[in-house]
């Protein structure tokens, strides 16, 4: 035990000597979050985008227009507008505005509209009862035309979003006139003698629909920005210490340092094992560090505020399993390079490497398939695939144990490499 805690003090010792190193470790990953969370805001929002600016022209005023009109201003969807500069909004000018990027959307609402709808549901009511009518309105069919404006500069995943939302309300809207004028066509033939109103189409709500994230509890957590980059990032930065490490078995190498530790009488995992003790302490440092930003300082910025979710102890195992993943992976790198460039340059390149393919850069969800299998493969996906259950479906220990076992294993898998490394070299 003495052994040991003179590794841990010497690892110390070397830390506090390099305070700007230090520093970086735990600056580094702040900049970057705050960095990534402001950029990718707006691409998360585009997700569950609310408040979408809408021109609405109403030419018809009658009850399409104006049941159209009330529905989308009641939508979270949409920031709904009728006027552009403090004029009502026109064709015309509804047209240049959306050109112009003033709004993502523009609803047009043609004249006599629901007049043409009710003598299309008067036409199709005759003939359905075959009540003699004139032949010329039997073949005149009068279409309605909803025309729907998008900005061409909009992406895709954000017009087809709100355009099916839309399509989806006025054909509600449509059905719903198409039904109480087919209802007054019928009581004309066939009077209703209960005197009351036919309202039957308000209570005939078949089907309703219900959007909920899947989650463990009963919590709503919406998945954004904040929620990916802050734990995203906080892996990034524990793997990122290969390059420290790897720097610090270099210079013992160089220095002697490592020749006089091998003639203690000692085993070598017990000498890395001071090592990997301190640094595994600065990963969980960190990480923790990097979760309080998330909950008091990015929210000052306007960014939402990060959910742990609902188990405290999953988050210090899991955090403990990464730690424990990235420091082997670091002394492992210092162990197999030969000099301190190429462990500097093979530890930094490969924690890019693994990054991006593991979904630090980019959510492994919006990844081609080919991409997402071999995502699978990366240790920094593992840790994170872990805090989305965590923190986004409500998960506990029981649910990250295949992460956790993963991280466990791979760091395994480098200490005996690590061993292997160190006994080949040995021996020339």
């Amino acid at each position: 035990m003495q052994k040991l805690w003179a590794c841990i003090k010497k690892e110390i010792i070397l830390l506090l000597r390099d305070p700007i190193g230090l520093s970086i470790l735990f600056i580094m990953p702040m900049v970057l979050i705050f960095v990534m969370t402001l950029i990718q805001d707006s691409a998360f929002s585009s997700m569950n985008e609310k408040g979408v600016p809408v021109v609405f022209v109403n030419e018809d005023k009658d009850s399409l227009g104006n049941m159209i009109e009330a529905g989308l201003r009641n939508n979270e969807l949409c920031d709904l507008k009728d006027s552009i500069d403090g004029k009502p909004a026109t064709i015309q000018s509804a047209r240049l505005a959306v050109a112009n990027g003033q709004f993502l959307v523009g609803v047009i609402i043609p004249k006599s509209a629901t007049t043409k709808i009710r003598a299309n549901v008067e036409r199709l009511v005759q003939q359905s009862l075959r009540i003699d009518t004139d032949s010329s309105n039997a073949v005149t069919k009068d279409s309605v035309d909803i025309v729907i404006l998008v900005d061409p500069a909009t992406k895709q995943s954000v017009v087809s979003s709100i355009t099916s939302n839309l399509r989806e309300f006025i054909s509600e809207v449509k059905t719903k006139i198409m039904f109480q004028s087919f209802s007054e066509q019928i009581a004309e033939v066939l009077p209703d003698t209960s005197g009351t109103p036919n309202n039957a189409y308000d209570e005939s709500r078949i089907i309703n629909y219900k959007e909920e994230y899947a989650s463990a509890n009963n919590n709503s957590i919406v998945p954004n920005s904040v929620q990916h980059n802050v734990p995203a990032w906080s892996i990034f930065a524990m793997f990122f210490i290969v390059v420290p490490i790897s720097s610090s078995i270099m210079k013992e190498k160089n220095e002697g340092t490592a020749f006089r530790l091998h003639t203690m009488p000692s085993s070598f995992l017990l000498l890395i094992n001071g090592k990997i003790i301190v640094y595994v302490l600065v990963c969980m440092l960190q990480l923790m560090l990097m979760l309080l930003v998330g909950i008091l300082i990015l929210p000052m910025l306007g960014l939402p505020v990060l959910s742990l979710g609902q188990s405290i102890p999953a988050i210090l195992l899991l955090s403990a399993a990464t730690a424990f993943a990235a420091v082997g992976f670091s002394v492992m790198i210092g162990t197999v390079s030969s000099t301190e460039h190429q462990s500097a340059i093979l530890g930094s390149l490969s924690v890019l490497l693994l990054s991006a393919l593991g979904g630090i850069w980019v959510p492994s969800y919006v990844m081609p398939e080919i991409m997402r299998n071999i995502s699978a493969w990366s240790p920094l996906n593992w840790g994170l695939e872990g805090f989305y259950k965590l923190f986004l479906r409500g998960g506990d220990v029981v649910s990250i144990l295949p992460h956790t076992a993963k991280l466990l294993l791979f760091f395994v898998l480098c200490m005996a490499i690590v061993s292997i490394a160190n006994r080949y070299k040995r021996r020339i």
